[in-house]
């Protein structure tokens, strides 16, 4: 006989403040996992021990996604300084390992987006690492298209790839 149940999907909700500590961890630890934890990212930057603190900014929204007591995920939009208008950027969007390939990560980018839409939005854009390339194929099968140069001050300046999506 097969056993053919099924974990119960992840719950996708608004960021908590008791969120704060974990996801940092779940952050940084991806950035270890890829090589990427340098200065110039978000793994150095302060503000991702408190984003919680960070999205009570207006424009800005955080979603996480949870499996029973355990924070798997999350994605955000924030309103980065120097974007030009209607436009915000797509931020913090990180995954588990044991959480990729599942769903998990399309499913939190489309609610983002959605979002984004209801926050006004027109246009979202990103950033990213060569060392992400599946993330980046995510990106680029939700819409997003490269571009050649960084868009606003987002004080990341070690990421080197840069995408936009109009949100029509």
């Amino acid at each position: 006989m097969q056993n053919t149940h099924q974990s119960p999907s992840p719950v996708i909700r608004s960021l908590k403040e008791a969120d704060n500590e974990p996801l940092a961890a779940l952050i940084r630890a991806v950035f270890r996992e890829f090589n990427i934890d340098r200065p110039g990212t978000v793994y150095t930057d302060p503000t991702t021990d408190k984003l919680y603190q960070l999205f009570q900014t207006p424009g800005s929204a955080y979603l996480v996604a949870q499996e029973g007591d355990e924070l798997i995920g999350g994605c955000g939009l924030y309103p980065t300084e120097g974007l030009p208008d209607g436009c915000a950027e797509l931020v913090k969007f990180y995954l588990a390992p044991a959480s990729r390939g599942q769903g998990v990560g399309f499913q939190l980018l489309q609610k983002t987006l959605v979002l984004a839409k209801q926050l006004g939005y027109r246009q979202l854009y990103l950033e990213s690492f060569p060392e992400l390339a599946k993330a980046v194929r995510l990106y680029e099968k939700a819409g997003f298209k490269h571009i050649p140069h960084a868009l606003g001050n987002s004080g990341h300046f070690a990421c080197t790839i840069w995408m936009v999506k109009d949100l029509a």
